[in-house]
This record gives C-alpha cells, sequence and structure tokens, in this order.
C-alpha cells in the first residue's frame, strides 16, 4: 500500500515545524493511484490536489490549512478496507474517495466504524447509499439512472437491432450492465446475448467470435476501459462494425490510446461535462496552464472537498457527524455547479448524456436532447 502527502501549497515543506502540523487540518483523497485504473486515481489526485491549493490560498478552513493524505487502493477491496482503517486510526475527519465501487463499499463500512465522513467522487453502485451508513454521500450519479439513460438511446437508436450486454464481474460493472439490461428489458428489449468476463482479461475473441455469429449491432460493456478498449480492438480485428457503449469508466483518454482511430463512434454515458460549465472556467484554466487536463472524475473530486469544506465552515467544526448533517441539510456551489442532498447521500439531480468517442481522441455529446 502506498501513501503520499501533499502540504499546502502556500508553505513549503521545509518550512513547517512539527508546531504547524499539529494545527493542520488532514484530509484524504483515497483510489486507485496505481494499478489497471490509475488513470482515474491521477484524475482524483489531480482534482483533489488543486481543491486544497485553492482554499488554502483562499485562508484555509476554520483558520488552520489543509493537509492532504494520497491513499492508493489500486481498485482492491481490501486494500482499499487496510486504507480505510488507516485513515480511520489516524483521525482523519474526510476522504474524497474511493473509485471503484467494490473499494468504495467496504471501505464505507470501516470509514464509519472510525468516525470518517465519505464523499465519493466516481462510485456509481446504488448500494453504496442504499445501505443507511450515516457516514456517505456522493457528487456523481448512480447506475440505476446510467442504466436508464443507456437504455432509453438504445431504444431510440437501434430500435429493432440486435444487442448483446458484457459485464466484467465487479461491483460497478457488473452492477451497470444489470441496470441497463433491466431498464432495456422494461421498454421491451431483450438481449441477444448476456455475458460475463473476468477484469484483467485480455483475450477476447471467443466473446467476440459469438458477437458475429449473432450479428450483434451493440455491445454493451459493464466494466472499465481497458478492457472494453480491447473488445473493440479485437472486433475490428474480426472485422466487426459493432457498436461498442459502455458507464463512465470511458471518460478517459486512455481508452482512446487503447483504441486509437477505431474507436470512434463508441458511446459512453456520463454526467453533462463539468468542463464545459461556467461554475469551473476559472479552475479549469488553472489546470490547463499546467497541462492538466481536468477530464473524467477531476472536477467531481474538487467538488468532493469543495462540499465538505463548505459544510465544515458553516457549521464550525470537522466533527464527521455534525458536517454530514449539514451537507444533506444544506445546497453546495461547486465547480461541477449546485448539490443538494437527499437523506442517503445521493445527489438530488443529475443529467447523465450519452458522449462519442471521435476518430482524434476526443469525446463530446451525441444529441443530447434528442431521447
Amino acid at each position: 500500500m502506498k501513501s503520499f502527502k501533499l502540504i499546502g501549497f502556500a508553505l513549503g515543506a521545509s518550512m513547517l515545524s512539527s508546531a504547524t502540523f499539529a494545527e493542520d487540518i488532514t484530509i484524504a483523497v483515497a483510489g486507485p493511484i496505481t494499478g489497471g485504473e490509475s488513470a482515474f486515481g491521477r484524475q482524483m489526485k489531480n482534482g483533489a490536489e488543486m481543491a486544497v491549493e485553492q482554499i488554502n490560498a483562499s485562508g484555509g478552513l476554520l483558520g488552520k490549512k489543509l493537509v492532504l493524505d494520497v491513499e492508493d487502493d489500486a481498485c482492491d477491496p481490501k486494500q482499499a478496507r487496510s486504507v480505510a482503517e488507516k485513515v480511520a486510526a489516524a483521525k482523519i475527519p474526510f476522504v474524497a474517495g474511493h473509485f471503484c465501487s467494490s473499494s468504495s463499499i467496504p471501505a464505507s463500512e470501516a470509514y464509519a466504524d472510525g468516525g470518517v465522513l465519505q464523499i465519493t467522487p466516481a462510485s456509481t453502485n446504488p448500494l453504496f447509499t442504499e445501505r443507511k451508513l450515516w457516514n456517505v454521500a456522493r457528487v456523481c450519479g448512480r447506475d440505476d439512472q446510467q442504466g436508464q439513460v443507456a437504455a432509453r438511446y438504445i431504444t431510440k437508436y437501434f430500435n429493432g437491432k440486435k444487442i448483446a450486454i458484457l459485464n466484467d464481474k465487479t461491483t460497478y460493472g457488473k452492477g451497470l450492465a444489470d441496470e441497463t439490461k433491466k431498464a432495456l428489458n422494461k421498454a421491451g428489449v431483450i438481449e441477444k446475448m448476456y455475458e460475463s468476463y473476468n477484469k484483467g482479461d485480455k483475450d477476447f475473441n471467443a466473446i467476440v467470435s459469438r458477437l458475429k455469429r449473432d450479428n450483434i449491432d451493440l455491445v454493451y460493456v459493464g466494466g472499465y476501459h481497458q478492457e472494453a478498449g480491447l473488445i473493440l480492438r479485437q472486433m475490428r480485428d474480426q472485422g466487426l462494425k459493432t457498436v461498442l457503449m459502455s458507464g463512465d469508466a470511458l471518460a478517459d483518454k486512455e481508452y482512446a490510446s487503447i483504441t486509437g482511430a477505431a474507436g470512434a463512434g463508441t458511446l459512453f454515458t456520463f454526467g453533462p461535462d463539468p468542463r464545459r460549465k461556467p461554475t469551473a472556467a476559472a479552475i479549469v484554466d488553472k489546470f490547463r496552464a499546467r497541462n492538466i487536463d481536468p477530464e473524467g472524475y477531476t472536477l467531481y473530486t474538487y467538488a468532493a472537498v469543495q462540499v465538505w469544506t463548505q459544510a465544515a465552515t458553516k457549521v464550525g467544526t470537522t466533527d464527521p457527524k455534525k458536517v454530514m448533517d449539514t451537507i444533506k441539510a444544506g445546497s453546495w456551489d461547486t465547480v461541477i455547479g449546485k448539490l443538494d442532498y437527499d437523506a442517503k447521500g445521493d445527489i438530488k439531480r443529475i443529467d447523465y448524456v450519452v458522449y462519442k468517442w471521435d476518430a482524434t481522441g476526443g469525446y463530446s455529446e451525441t444529441n443530447p436532447s434528442a431521447f
């Protein structure tokens, strides 16, 4: 397990005394700094670092500087639980994390026991907020919301076509695939094929052969960008023009680096791109001045830190339970827009849209109001 420490940017590490540390407030960000999903860990780290820098530049929190502890879970449930126990033992009041739902869910239990407030920027499995834990919230949507949007798009634009659904057996991937299947079936669309694979697989030729045999027009992949990219490449290698659609785990340019130009036309669901929102303009400029593209969940992580900081400021303490009560009772202005919460810790509204990758390695919304 790796741990990193980011000190408030206003002071160099060499200038900080032990007395200064005693007066600082440490918060954490936890996600896949290493491993297959490290692209998203990088997004989360970038977002949290920038948030801490900006908050410290504006005077800190409750008269103190923030210090960021960066924890690596490698999207492994056991490692995530260990990270959570470590953060709780250190009496850190808040963590922005984790990325994978399979990490966030077990970690949340250790955080709850240890008195840590957890806001995930990215974990979309409904179970995360459905267990009535006092300490959990998110700034993203849920898989049941994504699944409904994907199903509406498929029903409108692939009506009468042959559909296949794949999943990687993970909490996120299978959960998203099942929610999409449920919404499609409710709309009267029955998939021609439903199949699983293992996260980390490299050879998908057997699955691709089945897609080819069944003349599949669209394959929905519940899983992460590495495997989705390989499935796409191997479909094209076998001459299939089948459209690949997936969820928010394709929101990183690594997908395009895997597929190359062949990835053009790939569809995925994600929230409205916060980089295009007026609320994020100044921060986006700061990221880009450092040659960082705040894509995917970068700004969502920034927003998670904002929500916690604003609530702690309002209630005048970092006491996790008091801050969480304040979060659920309030309305918060963030880089991704104004956020309001229900009693479970879900945001009350998020409008998922469908994006399409192009041949240049970028993506944009596709007919967002047409379905």
